[in-house]
């Protein structure tokens, strides 16, 4: 079985697919981080990504791997980067880099290998439109932007940025996410739409859980 849960950044996507997973007993896989891995390659290896020689390059010299007993643990030409890539330089170039059709069609096929024969909740921003269109059940989380903007300032508490600061970088992350033009973050026409402003973690998690539960 395979759950695909999108949206847009810190709408409760990567909590919640985690906690939705360990319910059910499924895997989870956060493709995020993925991207966000791709982006920190490029970045240490100096890939032109307006190049696309440079570009097919520098994926050939990449690996990307899950821990097996942590979902959260990716290992880039087997280094554990699951904390750098969180940093502020890769939040402000995962965008661009996530955009490019070269990168995005080497990690689907990597995601759909992943999820072969697997029961699995995958989370992301084109799982349910594009990557995984047969997907069992399709949800995407969404959250008013000033709600969204204070989840992440909240969870990164970087010094010397402003609340206003992480407002305007989701602005702009929505925009670019929404606009790309391969793979854009859409929904789904059978997507189970959740507005998760007004409700915790655990109440998502349990709405998501109790609509699989009761369909399957």
């Amino acid at each position: 079985m395979i759950i695909a849960i999108d949206g847009p950044a810190a709408s409760g996507k990567s909590v919640t697919a985690k906690k939705v997973a360990d319910k059910l007993d499924f895997l989870h896989l956060n493709t995020g981080l993925m991207y966000r891995a791709v982006t920190l390659h490029f970045i240490n290896s100096g890939v032109n990504i307006n190049n696309e020689t440079d570009i097919l390059s520098g994926l050939k010299k990449m690996s990307i791997l899950f821990d097996s007993m942590d979902s959260n643990k990716i290992l880039l030409n087997g280094q554990d980067v699951s904390k750098i890539i969180r940093n502020k330089l890769i939040d402000s170039k995962v965008s661009e880099v996530s955009a490019i059709r070269s990168v995005r069609e080497k990690l689907v096929v990597q995601q759909r290998e992943i999820a072969k024969n697997n029961d699995i909740v995958i989370e992301g921003r084109d799982i349910g439109s594009y990557v995984f269109p047969n997907a069992d059940f399709k949800f995407f989380l969404t959250a008013d932007i000033n709600v969204r903007a204070k989840r992440r300032y909240e969870q990164k508490k970087i010094k010397d940025v402003s609340l206003n600061n992480v407002l305007f970088d989701l602005k702009q992350r929505d925009k670019y996410d929404k606009n790309r033009k391969y793979s854009p973050l859409v929904i789904s026409d059978d997507a189970i739409v959740i507005d998760t402003s007004d409700l915790n973690i655990e109440e998502q998690v349990n709405k998501i859980v109790k609509i699989i539960n009761k369909e399957r």
